[in-house]
């Protein structure tokens, strides 16, 4: 809805503009123009990426559409089946952990927690670094580097459609260039015209420059913004965990370690403890009791 609105605002001001200066609005509309830049744009963006980033590409621009950042909900959850796979940790065997980890879509504990679950990589994230912590050997600080190594990969593959459609919208104005230089080499043809025939070709030529800044500045580049921004935050999900566990290995209870992790949400969404203490308690028949048993 904010990118909707953002590009009516835009170009309601931008043509709004024009047309009170006392410009002709049907000056604008050279579809032709538009097939050049947008064809070119849409070819180099095929040459320089592979088919997987292009389909990448269009699930990351329905995301930033949707705005499908990680809501509340998502947090709790994620807390939730951390604060459930903890208890199991610290108070079952490890052949009974190990049963929710090596099937999670199984799992009591999982299926608790359908928001993670969905999320295939991240339930894969967390089940591959709590089968490290069942090994046993590995020491906190060589599973701290590995978990940000890992954190790291996944942010530069969760950008790469970003990289692509910015690296679109740079190119954009020279090709709204290429688009005036052909429609400038078409008005170089028809010098022996009138002036109103030959302003009329001039000025469709300046509007293959107009959209090519228009659509790199106002369109593409702030929806690669919006796509940037939308595959961070989900990425911080991943951090949650790396914080969440490193705590417990480090000696923390469940619930305290929960507020490692709790606390590396942005202050704008970050749950309330009173939310999160319910959320994880809830789930456990006396979990509160047996929580403060255990501290």
């Amino acid at each position: 809805m904010g990118i909707l609105l953002g590009l009516v605002v835009t170009l309601g001001c931008v043509i709004g503009g024009f047309m009170a200066m006392g410009g002709h609005i049907d000056v604008l509309m050279q579809p032709w123009e538009l097939v050049i830049i947008g064809g070119a744009a849409l070819g180099t963006f095929l040459v320089a990426n592979p088919m997987a980033i292009v389909k990448d590409a269009g699930k990351a621009c329905l995301e930033a559409f949707k705005n499908q950042v990680p809501k509340e909900t998502e947090y709790l959850e994620t807390l939730g089946v951390l604060h459930s796979l903890m208890r199991e940790l610290r108070s079952k065997s490890r052949s009974e952990v190990e049963a929710h980890i090596d099937n999670p879509d199984e799992s009591t504990i999982f299926q608790a927690f359908p928001t993670v679950l969905k999320n295939r990589d991240l339930t894969n994230f967390i089940c591959d670094y709590c089968r490290i912590i069942i090994i046993g050997n590995a020491r906190p600080f060589e599973i701290e580097a590995l978990m940000d190594e890992e954190i790291q990969t996944i942010r530069r593959d969760k950008l790469k459609p970003y990289h692509a459609l910015q690296a679109v919208a740079d190119g954009l104005p020279a090709l709204g260039i290429v688009a005036a230089v052909l429609g400038v080499i078409k008005a170089m043809g028809a010098l022996d015209q009138s002036p109103e025939i030959l302003g009329a070709l001039v000025g469709a030529a300046l509007v293959g420059t107009f959209l090519g800044i228009f659509l790199s500045y106002a369109v593409v580049g702030p929806i690669a913004t919006k796509i940037k921004i939308v595959r961070e935050k989900k990425n911080r999900l991943y951090v949650i965990v790396k914080q969440t566990l490193l705590a417990y290995m480090n000696g923390s209870l469940p619930q305290v370690a929960l507020e490692f992790g709790r606390k590396t949400i942005s202050a704008y969404d970050r749950p309330s403890i009173d939310a999160v203490e319910q959320k994880t308690m809830g789930q456990i028949p006396g979990g509160a009791a047996t929580e403060k048993k255990a501290a």
